[in-house]
Parts: structure tokens; sequence; C-alpha cells
């Protein structure tokens, strides 16, 4: 389908010879401003205006001040047409919102070259907004679908009527409250939390505004519109987004509210517990205080959960429920169940478990321990249950704030992360930054597209990736930009061999495009370790001196 160009001026000479200029486009003329508006509102598909400043009636200028003043106008881009001694009124057009002028006689190649410039950037700003609405529709869906709440604010207070629209609160939450989102944004969340629960929340939500911690998990109660108590289970963690000054949250929230029904029942009744453990989630059990953790009884959710009938754990009859749990945190869980027996309080742990098909799983373990009257231990009892779901939400979610969607590569909020971390670790050896600066693809866009060059990075992306070793790692830092973290090296000279190696293998992919890069380097010392942002601020200009 041809562009539609609307021609807007006095003379029709002029008006044949630009059109006649244009012919391999859909052109349309109009002799005055009122005319040109009627146009305009007739056409929703015009894609470019060339205006002549001077005509009878409605010039111009009233023009665009009707452009300007309506936001159905706003994806129009305009070309004026001026005499060459009239340069004040080309300013004027343009503070007015025209995107460029051509001056009078008319040139047939300033026409042309003006117009294919500017038509071609409107088809890359088409192809840019409709791939930023195909990640919107992804996002929401995967968002509003997914099988627990999750609620994201930006800086706003718990215990305040608020007015923040950009919250982001997915349907699973209205369901798990029982109010909808609007409800939910007029009344905050401390208005709707069970009173006996709210002074441990606010203690954690302080903390966690104060930057004493980044995330916080708790079992808490949220009260319905009916009166009714649900109980949840909730993860909250502090969020870094750009351009984001106020502090931003997301909760992660589990309905527990069976679940909890279930171990209150089985506190309470001893009696009623074969019926109990039939509606558990998972398995529950009774085992001796060894290490092998010896099972005495295991329900019948033991085959589910690790694939083994619960024959063949009780008594370690064809393996131990040690034998199952992931190699690495054995001596973890050992030691956290001392420290609960100590304190004779409840045990609560999450950990990793190797079922019978060799899949790994996410189990809770939630037990305590059984004393005799002497205050020896007699047993240990719980229930263990599958959050293989809820930790593959939490795993995704942190993988896509910690990497660059496209490359694969770290991001810049995990690279300062990883230095400020090593600061704190207090990280000994010699460090530097080298960082490629490719802003020159850029000017690719405009000729070939959005796709062309974001598959460039990628191939850039990919090619570096070679270099990747244990003591140097890379990061995708911004769009057209990596950086690599290197550790260990010998000295500067080894640095500069290292950037030579790079520069050979980005010589052999841009060159074809016609365009360079700039190689910086910054090694890290005591005198600039602790300012992260000055520092990555530092290795930028660095690598822009470079392509200069």
């Amino acid at each position: 389908m041809r562009e539609k160009i609307l021609v807007v001026d006095d003379s029709a000479t002029d008006r044949v010879l630009i059109g006649r200029m244009l012919s391999e486009y859909d052109v349309l003329t109009a002799c005055d401003g009122l005319e040109a508006i009627r146009k305009i509102n007739e056409n929703d598909d015009i894609a470019l205006i060339i205006l002549d400043l001077n005509m009878p009636g409605m010039n111009g200028f009233e023009v665009l001040e009707v452009l300007k003043s309506e936001d159905r106008y706003k994806g129009l881009r305009t070309i004026i047409l001026t005499n060459y001694d009239e340069l004040d009124n080309a300013i004027k057009g343009l503070s007015l919102g025209a995107v460029d002028y051509i001056r009078k006689p008319i040139s047939f190649d300033a026409v042309k070259v003006r117009v294919n410039v500017h038509l071609e950037l409107l088809r890359s700003q088409r192809l840019i907004e409709q791939k930023l609405q195909e990640q919107r529709v992804t996002f929401d869906t995967i968002f509003d679908q997914a099988p627990i709440g999750i609620a994201i604010s930006y800086g706003s207070d718990p215990s305040n009527d608020i007015e923040d629209l950009d919250t982001q609160i997915n349907s699973m939450v209205e369901r798990i409250t029982g109010r909808t989102r609007e409800e939910l944004i007029s009344l905050g969340w401390a208005k709707i939390t069970h009173p006996d629960d709210l002074e441990k929340d606010l203690e954690y939500y302080e903390k966690l505004r104060s930057g004493e911690i980044e995330d916080y998990s708790m079992e808490k109660r949220y009260i319905r519109p009916d009166g009714s108590i649900v109980w949840v289970e909730m993860k909250v963690a502090s969020l870094s987004l750009p351009g984001e000054g106020s502090l931003s949250q997301i909760a992660l929230l589990n309905d527990i509210t069976r679940r909890k029904a279930i171990e209150a029942d089985l506190i309470e009744s001893e009696r009623s517990k074969s019926v109990l453990l039939s509606h558990i989630p998972g398995m529950a059990y009774r085992c001796n205080y060894d290490r092998e953790w010896t099972m005495k009884y295991i329900s019948s959710g033991c085959l589910e959960l690790t694939g083994y009938s619960p024959g063949s754990l009780t008594n370690n009859w064809d393996l131990s429920f040690n034998d199952l749990i992931a190699p690495e945190y054995r001596e973890f869980l050992w030691e956290e169940w001392e420290k609960a027996l100590e304190k004779r309080g409840p045990f609560r742990q999450e950990y990793p478990i190797v079922t019978a098909d060799g899949t790994r799983k996410w189990v809770l373990e939630m037990g305590e321990g059984i004393f005799d009257e002497q205050g020896a231990i007699e047993a240990l009892e719980g229930i263990i249950i599958d959050i293989s779901a809820q930790k593959k939400i939490e795993d995704d979610l942190r993988y896509s704030n910690e990497h660059d969607r496209w490359t694969g590569l770290y991001n810049r909020t995990y690279l300062e992360t990883l230095l400020e971390s090593e600061v704190n670790k207090r990280a000994t050896g010699k460090r530097a930054m080298v960082g490629i600066n490719l802003s020159s693809i850029q000017a690719l866009t405009t000729t070939y597209g959005f796709h062309y060059t974001q598959d460039l990075i990628k191939k850039i992306a990919d090619s570096l990736g070679r270099y990747v070793t244990e003591e140097r790692m890379l990061f995708n830092t911004y769009e057209n930009r990596f950086a690599f973290y290197i550790k260990g090296y010998g000295d500067r000279s080894e640095l500069a061999g290292f950037c030579e190696a790079i520069a050979g293998t980005l010589e052999s992919i841009l060159s074809a495009e016609r365009i360079g890069g700039g190689i910086g380097v910054i090694e890290i010392d005591e005198d600039n370790e602790r300012d992260v942002d000055n520092l990555l601020k530092k290795l930028l200009l660095t690598s822009e001196r470079a392509i200069d």
C-alpha cells in the first residue's frame, strides 16, 4: 500500500509540481488551510503533510496550531514550505510542531530526500511501536494468568488512600482478597490486613523502605468484604525500575487458607489425622531425628511428591529420605533442624529434592520436634509440599530483572549489584571494566529498520561471548553498549591485548556495515570502587572518546 501525502499550497502550479515529484506516492492536495483540515479529517491514514506557510484565509501557522492542539493529530509529520528569505517563519513553524522545512523555489532533490527520510523514520517508529505493543500484550497475558497473586506498586503508602493508577494487580490478587483492583488501590493493603498481622507486616515494610532489607516473607491474613479471612504466604521485594526515583515493590501472594486450615486441624486432633492427611497438598511424615531422617510414617501424598511409594521410604526400606534431598542442602538442613530443636520452635525451610524420575522439585517443609517428658527428642513431625511452580515464577521474575531480553546477557542492574557486592566483600586482586560502545549502530536503524539492528546486536553479543571465562563476565549495559568485568589479570599490557582481540572480532562484523565503535578501559581501585554509578559513567565517557 502506497504512503499517502497531503500537499497544502495556494499555488496550483506548486501543487502540481510537487505531485509530479512524488508520483510514486498517493498524493492529496488542498488549496488552503480549511480544506487541509477537512482532508486530514476525511483521511486518517495520511502519513506526511507538505504545508505552505503563506496562504490566504487560514495560513500554514494556523494549521500547525490546530494540529498541535488536538491529540488525534499527534502522529502526523509536517514539512513546511518557506521562501529563502523567511528564516524566522521556518523557525516559528518548527516551534509549532513541524519536523522539517523546504525553501522555495522548490528543488526536486530536496523534496525527494526529505520526504523519503521522514517516511522511513515513520516506518521505523511504527515498527518499534508494534514491537512494544506485542511485548506489552505478552507481559500482560503472563502477568494476569499467573497462578499466584502478583502486585507491583510504585512508592505508595500502605496506610493511606492512594491514587496510583500505575499500580499493577493481577486477577489472582482480586480473587484472593475478594476485592477489585480499584477497591484495593483506594483502600491500600494495610486497611485489609488482619490487625494481628499488621504490626509485623509494617515493621518488615519499613525495613524494606529504609533499605535495611531487600525482601521479606511472611504468612498473613487478609479480611474480605464479607468479613471472612484468607491466609496468604507473601513474598515482598524491592524493585529497581528505570526512571523511578521512589521505592517500588513487588508482592507475590499464594493462597494458603486451605493449608492453614489443615495444619490447624492436624494440631488440634491427632485422632483425625488419617482424614486430614488425604487433603494435604504434599506428604505428612513422622521420622527419627537421625542423619538419614528414618521415616516411621509417611502419608500417601509421598508418591505424587517424590515418585516413590511410602513403603519404599518407611524404615529406609529401599532408600532414605536423606537420599532424596539435593546433596548440597543435606548439611544445611541438618544444621537448621538443630537450631529449631534447640529453641523448641517450629521448623520451616525450602529446599530441592530429586524425584524418582531424576528431576529436581522444590519443596517447603514445615515441622517440629516431639519431646518426651524428660525433654529428649522423641521424633520429628511435619508436612512437605511442592512449591516448584512458585519458585519458577520467582526465578523467572528474577531472571527478567537481571538479564537483557534480546541478548540473554546480564544487564546493567545486575552489574551494579555485582560491583557493590564486591566492595562489601572487599574483593582483592586487579579488577577492570572494558566498555564497548557501538552507538553508531543506531544509524543503521534509519536505513534498514529496527529488526536489522537488533539482529546485529545479537550477532555481536554471540561473538563477544566467546571471550567469557571465569575471570571475565560480559554484560549488555544498554541497547548498543557492552561491558566486560575482568578480574585477576596480570598487567595493563594484558588488558591491551584483550582489547585488541575484541577489536579484531568487532572489525570483522562492523566493517561490512561501514560503521565503527569505541573501546574504553577503567581499572578499579580503592579510589573509585565505592561509587559504582560514577565508575560506569566514566567507562561510558571513555568509550565515547574512543569512538572520536
